[in-house]
């Protein structure tokens, strides 16, 4: 069996946080925000010297407890949160809701799926179904992906508005990961526009060379965005398999935001 790992593990922070309980009272700080607080801002109201709250909240960034805007640098509760208390994000199981969805699909198409959430700025996995073929994408959850790499990016980004997407991608600028990256700004939001009208993206070996992939996005909330991707090589995902993915990959993700409305009446 041969397995490729897709995205980069999640490594663990060198700072070493000088008390549970500072790191505590920064997460409940945040989480009683409004829209978010910064490094500054969290200093000033928990009388915490700026270097140890800085070190504090890169720690919980890298774990996922906060994620950080990558625009005006202020923090949010994180994933972590949701899978530990089930109380972040209005107590919804993203993992759960979409499990079954997405074994649905890995056995219509036979391919490697993912699930992750726009996480700063990275993308973060937070469930994998894989193929059953000997030759086979994997990553573990808690990998972590460019955001702007490949379909995904542009499937998370189809979910802001115009003015966010354009600042997303200027802040964090485009990278040439293979020949056929698209690394050119206004080509990247013309797509990132297509994807808002289709409801999926494409990525046709623009991450890796060798691998196809497709993208389809979840509105969880204002400040949670989610995607499911299907992932395989050039040499299985022709052009009518790949429409085949498209037609599945957008029924899983329908049926996933149905779950997710209903969870909310």
């Amino acid at each position: 069996m041969q397995l490729v790992q897709y995205g980069e593990r999640m490594k663990k922070s060198a700072y070493s946080a000088p008390s549970v309980k500072k790191a505590f009272k920064i997460l409940h700080t945040v989480a009683e925000s409004s829209g978010g607080l910064g490094v500054s801002e969290l200093a000033k109201q928990l009388k915490i010297g700026k270097s140890t709250v800085h070190g504090i909240t890169s720690s919980l960034e890298e774990l996922g407890a906060l994620v950080r805007d990558p625009i005006d640098k202020k923090y949010n509760v994180g994933y972590t949160l949701l899978e530990l208390g089930r109380k972040t994000y209005g107590r919804i199981d993203l993992r759960e809701t979409a499990r079954v969805p997405m074994e649905r699909l890995m056995e219509k198409v036979g391919e490697t799926v993912f699930l992750g959430v726009m996480n700063g700025d990275h993308i973060t996995i937070l469930d994998v179904v894989e193929s059953h073929n000997e030759m086979k994408i994997t990553s573990p959850p808690g990998t972590r992906l460019p955001l702007l790499a490949g379909a995904t990016g542009r499937a998370f980004l189809s979910l802001l508005d115009a003015k966010k997407a354009r600042e997303i991608v200027q802040k964090i600028g485009l990278v040439r990961y293979t020949p056929k990256s698209v690394t050119e700004q206004k080509q990247y939001l013309y797509e990132v526009e297509e994807a808002r009208k289709r409801g999926y993206a494409i990525d046709d070996e623009e991450y890796l060379l060798g691998v196809r992939a497709v993208a389809a996005p979840i509105q969880l909330t204002s400040h949670s965005l989610a995607a499911i991707w299907v992932v395989g090589f050039t040499s299985s995902l022709n052009d009518q398999k790949m429409e085949r993915i498209i037609l599945e990959i957008r029924k899983a993700t329908q049926e996933v935001n149905h779950s997710l409305k209903n969870h909310h009446r």
